[in-house]
């Protein structure tokens, strides 16, 4: 199961990319608001316990100073990936990306582009099919689909421009 959180309601329409990749990818998972500095027992709690849920991986997404990530990953033995966020208080999403991106050693999160749920989805779908072969084989598929439907664009592309 992959734990996706993020910092308030506002960064839902992003991460509802993630939560459609693992649904396509038929993973199950579970989605929560978990606020860095609003809800920081919650925080807390979730880090620390996340693993005793059957939690394989975490997608953590937020904005602005974007300590959701980081503060989860000191806490959890699980994966974290992070998704920055270009936010309404957001510095065009930099202190988002930075705030998750320079981790101190020791302290990892995998950080995904602004705004990039949809790769952090496919990547909690890697780590867990890297131990799950039937996973691993719906990720192969979703792989070759995207390859198919880049193909099929270039065939249509140089059918109606190439003279």
């Amino acid at each position: 199961m992959v734990g996706i959180i993020m910092g308030s309601t506002s960064d839902l329409p992003i991460m509802q990319q993630a939560i459609d990749v693992l649904t396509t990818l038929q993973i199950t998972f579970e989605v929560d608001i978990v606020s860095a500095h609003r809800t920081p027992e919650k925080l807390m709690d979730y880090g620390a316990n996340a693993h005793l849920r059957d939690i394989k991986v975490i997608i953590a997404g937020a904005g602005g100073a974007a300590h959701l990530p980081g503060m989860v990953a000191s806490l959890s033995p699980l994966p974290v990936i992070g998704v920055p966020i270009k936010s309404s208080n957001s510095i065009d999403g930099w202190d988002s990306v930075l705030s998750i991106l320079q981790m101190p050693g020791g302290v990892p999160v995998a950080t995904v582009a602004l705004d990039g749920a949809k790769n952090a989805g496919i990547l909690a779908a890697q780590i867990i099919g890297s131990s799950d072969k039937a996973v691993l084989d719906r990720v192969i598929a979703f792989k070759e689909d995207l390859k198919d439907k880049v193909l099929k664009g270039a065939e249509e592309v140089k059918a109606n421009y190439n003279r």
